[in-house]
């Protein structure tokens, strides 16, 4: 069984609004099983949102329809799924009689056109709403059931939680979904789906997902069934082939961020790192320090931006700052003055300005000097300075991890 999330609400279209709800809801019903397969944010248009409620409706058996349910003429939730399911709607006075109390409460009085919130659409169930002034509906219909819940989301969850969530467990036939979250580093996103398209592009249950950011993917695969061994069972049928063909690029199996599979990895070998950054700026120092516990591994560095703090740090005049030389002049000497088992550096072109023919921007010397030796390679980024910086910070970390993985 499936599920939509229509989040309505013009101010949700703005830059400075962000729809928070559908998220927890989506954690909701994942819990009982319930796969959300899609979600949107509709404005104040009572059509519109008419026609995406016939949409959702014809495709999913559970509808989710969040704010909108306001007294002002631009909430125009009510009427819009109402017209939707071909039904009218009438007032309750006794609804009307829970608002005034809650204005009562507050020393004041509802507005003539509060009584628009008393108004339920013909064949819904009311959901009391004990933290605000508008109710929410649970209106069944053949193919399923379409929720209407208030936007606000201390009255949404408390609505869900109390109400919404024991309904929905009297709906849905038993359903379990069992998932594995690949974390991926050191692969583009066309490469990876190449490597493993073949699997999982035969499959519909388990439904496989692949996120990608910048040197990072991650790859979802979800299984569905009626009981945790079926579920099991179906999640077997990729998701081990998948690990398989993607080998040691994965450095987590269960969401973790690279930094903290780092610092683990650290843990395990009884080693630290210390870091010496140029073009990054501390971006690297700052990913290793995420974790909590992680002075347990990470003992300082150094940001060496300016050629005269790179020979400071060096002890010799640099001749070529973007070269292999420097980067494995930097992570040694960062290693040494620390103590540390591990030296790291990152010395490079972020742009936009500096590149050459020779060295155009994004690129990018990662050093790495450890008890058994030192290593420098050199990369090339793509995308502006905030993205190559990324790109080198997630690179950085990528390379010591491989260097600590079992030989």
């Amino acid at each position: 069984m499936n599920a939509e999330i229509i989040a309505v609400g013009s101010e949700m279209l703005s830059p400075t609004k962000t729809d928070t709800n559908s998220l927890y809801l989506t954690d909701q019903l994942n819990s009982l099983g319930v796969e959300v397969i899609y979600k949107c944010i509709v404005g104040d248009d009572r059509a519109l949102l008419r026609d995406t409620v016939r949409t959702a409706i014809s495709r999913s058996a559970i509808v989710i329809v969040t704010g909108g349910l306001g007294p002002t003429e631009d909430d125009v939730t009510r009427d819009a799924v109402a017209e939707a399911l071909g039904r009218g709607m009438t007032y309750h006075p006794e609804i009307f009689e829970t608002i005034t109390g809650f204005f009562t409460r507050l020393g004041r009085q509802p507005a003539e056109n509060n009584k628009r919130q008393a108004m339920v659409i013909d064949g819904a169930e009311v959901l009391p709403n004990d933290r605000g002034t508008a109710p929410g509906l649970w209106i069944s219909h053949p193919g399923g059931a379409v929720m209407l819940l208030p936007g606000p989301p201390r009255e949404l969850k408390n609505m869900v939680e109390k109400q919404v969530f024991a309904r929905w467990q009297a709906l849905l036939p038993p359903l379990v979904i069992r998932s594995v979250h690949y974390r991926v580093a050191g692969l583009g996103e066309s490469d990876l789906d190449q490597i493993i398209g073949p699997v999982y592009s035969q499959f519909t249950n388990p439904a496989t997902t692949v996120l990608a950011g910048p040197g990072d993917i991650d790859v979802h695969v979800r299984a569905r069934a009626a009981t945790a061994e079926e579920a099991e069972s179906k999640l077997a049928l990729v998701a081990p082939k998948v690990a398989e063909l993607l080998g040691d690029r994965i450095y987590s199996a269960n969401g973790d961020s690279l930094e903290k599979t780092v610092g683990l990895l650290l843990q395990n070998h009884n080693a630290t790192v210390a870091v010496a950054e140029s073009c990054t700026g501390g971006l690297l120092g700052m990913r290793l320090t995420e974790t909590p516990g992680s002075s347990a591994w990470f003992v300082g560095g150094y940001l060496v931006y300016s050629n005269e703090r790179k020979a400071e740090l060096i002890g010799t005049p640099v001749t070529e700052p973007v070269s292999e030389t420097t980067a494995l002049a930097l992570a040694n000497s960062a290693r040494e003055k620390t103590g540390a088992t591990y030296g790291v550096s990152i010395t490079g072109i972020a742009g936009p300005d500096g590149g050459t023919e020779e060295k155009p921007v994004g690129t990018v010397w990662i050093g790495i000097a450890g008890p058994d030796r030192n290593i420098a390679k050199r990369f090339r980024f793509p995308g502006d300075r905030g993205r190559i910086r990324i790109y080198a910070a997630q690179t950085a970390l990528d390379q010591l991890r491989r260097r600590l993985l079992p030989k």
